[in-house]
């Protein structure tokens, strides 16, 4: 970037196809090279030629265009100094609302210390750095995230802690020691996964080893033999192997009861027999293993860590998303499994699979959360920045409703996420198991629906460009499109909610009005 002093009407006196010159937040940019570049062509830039082209710029792009294009910046206009704020990795937004008020100054938080704080400023610079370029990359072309990436992650200790608190922890070098695996809580697996979702890439989200965080976590709670547990989880924490949930069907998909494939014990009882399919399988295409629920008998379901062999079959299912989510349509014909891959007992999967909801549903909501969030710090920008009928957006009382609306239910969401959290952090998995599926239920159901609602006046607020995939409109755009992953992924609305009534019916005394 050039850093020269320029005048104004020296800037004033480039004004042709042969010297284009224009000003932006007081930096000046020659755009004589760039005008066959642009996609309004040379008309659009002629109308701004020699001028202050601030208001007409952020009326149609988004600050990262001139991040992009830096090099076209030749020097800033004299005595003058740029007022809008530039982000660079790490950075926290100074847009009120934009980050959890235990991240805002002067507002103070009793779930966080220092550790969190140390932890969400490296995955912020990380996920800045890092998992933001590909994710775009990887959203737009649908191909499935890199090994590089994959192992860079495992370096940094990243694939280790998104499976949330554990022994598997202990003395982990975590993003260079920021924090100790040994203290490592739910509040810090919080800080990690709604760092990670700023990538704003939904499909790429959940491609992102999602499968491997509600997978892997299974097989470290329920298998019956050390070895083949600590064999699993350093192929897959080093990122060496790849691992996914597979338990919904097309026959069975909130209803986990109704799961029509078959694991059929051998004569000898060494092996597992598979047949059946599953649909629907996060990061299905590119796994090595899959945790997979079974029917073992008339009315009793195991789970079985079933290898990538002879007879599994893995195809892609585009969805509404990115197909970088790698969403499959998986087949088993005649695959053995040995009978040692069993998770918990035989014919009793169904508390495998129900306790590992938890963490899955809650991570959720940690991530819609968040998508909540920068929604509203979208529309907020938006509304200070666009220009109508003379006038800022923000000084329509219309618009201001729709943002004290959105606000609000984003506030409300993180309020009781992290009071859910506070109790993970002093229950063990057991009483987690028995006592939180409920309000987790509920929880989710609740922010999703919540969800609706905020992408709903979002795309009021942003109009047209709510339906553009790229431009000022694309994080809006990408969240009403997507959202419903939240409501319908882990369990429904409506089965989480029922859900949460029924446990707490189920615990009701005999008390009268």
């Amino acid at each position: 970037m050039g850093s020269q002093p320029l005048t104004r009407d020296t800037v004033a006196t480039n004004k042709t196809e042969d010297s284009l010159w224009c000003i932006i937040d007081s930096k000046v940019y020659d755009l004589t090279d760039f005008i066959e570049a642009h996609p309004g062509g040379a008309s659009v830039l002629l109308q701004i030629a020699g001028k202050d082209a601030t208001t007409d710029f952020y009326n149609l792009h988004r600050q990262e265009v001139l991040q992009k294009y830096a090099a076209l910046c030749i020097g800033t206009v004299a005595g003058e100094k740029p007022q809008v704020i530039e982000h660079h990795p790490g950075d926290l937004s100074v847009v009120p609302y934009a980050e959890p008020t235990w991240l805002a100054p002067v507002f103070r938080s009793p779930y966080y210390n220092e550790s969190h704080r140390r932890l969400r400023k490296a995955m912020r610079v990380f996920t800045d750095t890092h998992i933001w370029p590909e994710a775009q990359e990887k959203e737009r072309d649908g191909t499935p995230i890199s090994q590089e990436l994959i192992e860079k992650m495992a370096e940094a200790g990243i694939l280790a802690i998104r499976l949330g608190p554990g022994k598997h922890l202990h003395g982990r070098k975590i993003l260079g020691g920021v924090v100790r695996g040994e203290e490592f809580d739910y509040f810090h697996d919080l800080v990690v996964t709604q760092e990670m979702v700023r990538a704003a890439a939904r499909g790429f989200q959940d491609g992102n080893m999602a499968g491997m965080t509600i997978s892997l976590t299974a097989v470290r709670q329920w298998a019956n033999d050390e070895a083949f547990k600590d064999r699993l989880s350093e192929e897959v924490l080093s990122g060496k192997k790849k691992m996914c949930l597979a338990v919904t069907e097309a026959f069975a998909g909130s209803d986990v009861a109704g799961i029509r494939t078959t694991a059929v014990k051998t004569e000898d009882g060494k092996f597992y027999v598979v047949n059946g399919t599953k649909k629907w399988i996060t990061n299905g295409t590119f796994s090595d293993y899959f945790v997979t629920a079974c029917r073992t008998s008339e009315k009793g379901m195991s789970v079985l860590v079933i290898p990538r062999s002879e007879g599994v079959e893995t195809k892609l299912i585009k969805t509404s998303y990115s197909t970088a989510a790698c969403t499959t349509f998986l087949t088993f014909d005649n695959v053995k499994v040995p009978v040692g891959n069993l998770l918990g007992k035989e014919n009793k999967g169904f508390q495998v699979v129900m306790s590992n909801f938890n963490h899955e549903r809650w991570m959720m909501v940690c991530a819609v959360c968040r998508w909540q969030r920068m929604v509203v710090e979208e529309c907020l920008k938006w509304c200070n920045q666009r220009i109508v009928f003379g006038k800022r957006l923000i000084e329509q009382p219309v618009l201001r409703q729709k943002l004290a609306k959105m606000i609000s239910k984003t506030e409300a969401n993180q309020a009781w996420l992290e009071n859910i959290t506070y109790q993970m952090t002093h229950m063990t998995y057991e009483q987690q198991s028995t006592v939180l599926g409920g309000p987790i239920a509920l929880l989710k159901s609740f922010s999703t629906r919540q969800a609706h609602e905020i992408a709903d006046e979002a795309s009021n607020i942003f109009g047209g460009r709510a339906l553009t995939q790229s431009g000022m409109g694309r994080v809006v755009e990408m969240f009403h499109r997507t959202y419903k992953f939240d409501a319908i992924l882990g369990g429904t609305e409506e089965i989480l909610a029922d859900l949460g009534v029924r446990q707490a019916v189920r615990n009701m005394p005999r008390s009268m009005l």
